[in-house]
């Protein structure tokens, strides 16, 4: 058989040019619709889910749908400057933040951009903003406690290095003063934390930041902001970066705080972009993968093992409920991935209880594996006593002749509740709290007024690290209550009572 040179040289010629268009084709395309920050591009036939596309005028989108003809994409960045016909190409990246200490003091967009005024963020590294969770071998259990500096947490709800705790309750009943404050009492302790805004005003992340800033926090904290005014597409992937720079921190073996104020927030922006690129749409119009979005970003956070760095992300993720409904889709969504919940009352918050806790329904399912041994001894009876304080008051109200033990039970619970408010920005130390709980969990506020309840306890306090150092110094040593310790800090109590008088 004889080979044509001619006939050779044009089929080369045909498959080079069959290549070239699957070339153009494969990382090229095409704009065929853009609005609502959402843009279809024909071809990019080899393009990835997550990747970032350079649209023109320097404008950056993710793939997020891969259809058969052609790739939608949500726009991260403004979409008056693209129209059809535009061409897009593929960069060969997935959508990547920046990380490392330079974020420390920080406030940045979603895309790790600084937007405060302290210039260029100084980095080496980058991170996807999407990775796999650590798997279950390279995790250990959760046996370090994260204080919080707020008693009603500490005592009844303890959150552990590692573990996902939920803050759930309707608006305006301080779940994001609750996050803050445990932000604040990392202060020294040696804890990285991210706050992460997503769909909240501009003004209010301004005052958190300056607070944090007065109160001497915000070295050692980074905020990534997707305020309200930003599109969807940013708010979307503004928990994912925040993750992924306290993922940087935790593999070098540090602690990492991360508080996501609010998922409910994020799942309205996902929601918005999902419908938007035509995605059905499923249970209250989120799409069915909702559960999957929350689940996937959540289970990141962990505590490593000793074999790798030993480093541990918390996260304290918030959600907004209507109603008190905690039985709605999202937020039972969320519960069921976190390792127990903070539930807060607007009943409780209007009249004055601060923090707003509802102990019944609020658990942490760590336990006491995140306490202290001493935090253990006085704080065991705390639910028990509230619960059958509330049970009692509920008869109570009917007016009827109380017998002792019953009038007993209400004024006790009176005082733990008393003993149990908090302000804001005043986060107590680990052992401060164990002393004042020591004092009520031993009954020796019972016979004062409620009022004088907050006044007993600080003056208490001040008197026993003052007079008796020896029991405070005790207490920070061995974590836990000696007979020695608990019998001398009783007489230490009785003593500064009886000089009250």
């Amino acid at each position: 058989m004889k080979l044509n040179p001619n006939e050779i040289s044009a089929l080369i010629k045909e498959q080079i040019k069959r290549f070239e268009g699957q070339i153009e084709s494969a990382d090229v395309g095409t704009v065929i619709s853009v609005g609502d920050g959402i843009a279809s591009v024909y071809g990019l036939k080899n393009a990835m889910l997550g990747e970032l596309l350079l649209f023109p005028n320097d404008v950056y989108g993710m793939v997020m749908n891969l259809n058969a003809d052609d790739v939608g994409a949500v726009l991260l960045g403004s979409d008056l400057k693209i129209k059809e016909g535009d061409t897009v190409k593929r960069t060969g990246r997935v959508v990547e933040v920046p990380v490392g200490d330079g974020l420390s003091g920080r406030v940045v967009s979603p895309l790790g951009l600084p937007i405060d005024e302290g210039g260029p963020i100084e980095y080496t590294n980058t991170r996807p903003i999407e990775r796999i969770a650590p798997g279950v071998m390279t995790r250990k259990s959760v046996d370090t406690p994260l204080a919080t500096g707020i008693k009603a947490i500490d005592s009844m709800i303890p959150i552990g290095r590692g573990q996902r705790e939920l803050i759930i309750g309707d608006r305006q009943t301080g779940k994001t003063s609750i996050a803050i404050d445990t932000i604040v009492n990392q202060k020294g302790k040696g804890v990285k934390c991210v706050y992460v805004a997503i769909g909240q005003k501009n003004s209010t992340v301004a005052n958190i930041v300056n607070r944090l800033k007065e109160s001497g926090c915000f070295d050692y904290t980074t905020v990534v902001n997707a305020s309200a005014s930003q599109p969807a597409p940013q708010q979307y992937i503004a928990p994912f970066a925040g993750m992924a720079m306290a993922e940087e921190w935790m593999e070098q073996g540090k602690d990492v705080l991360i508080v996501f104020d609010d998922l409910s927030k994020h799942a309205v922006a996902y929601r918005t972009l999902s419908l938007l690129l035509r995605r059905a749409p499923g249970r209250e119009a989120y799409p069915g993968d909702i559960f999957y979005l929350h689940s996937r970003l959540l289970e990141r956070s962990c505590k490593l093992n000793d074999q790798y760095g030993g480093g541990s992300i918390t996260a304290l993720p918030i959600i907004e409920t209507q109603a008190g409904d905690i039985s709605a889709y999202i937020p039972t969504n969320v519960i069921s991935i976190t390792d127990g919940q903070i539930f807060l009352i607007t009943d409780y918050f209007n009249a004055g209880q601060r923090p707003a806790v509802d102990s019944g329904l609020s658990v942490s399912r760590v336990g006491s594996s995140a306490q202290i041994k001493a935090m253990k001894q006085v704080s065991k009876s705390l639910k028990i006593e509230l619960a059958t304080y509330r049970e009692n008051l509920s008869f109570a109200q009917f007016g009827s002749d109380l017998d002792a033990e019953t009038k007993r039970i209400l004024t006790h619970g009176a005082i733990v509740m008393e003993a149990l408010k908090q302000k804001n920005w005043a986060p107590m130390d680990m052992i401060d709290e164990v002393i004042e709980l020591f004092a009520v969990n031993r009954r020796y506020l019972d016979d004062l007024p409620v009022e004088e309840v907050n006044s007993f306890l600080s003056e208490m306090l001040h008197y026993v690290k003052t007079s008796n150092p020896e029991i405070y110094d005790s207490l920070k040593k061995e974590n836990a209550f000696t007979p020695e310790t608990e019998t001398a800090l009783g007489k230490a109590i009785e003593t500064y009572k009886s000089t009250r008088k």
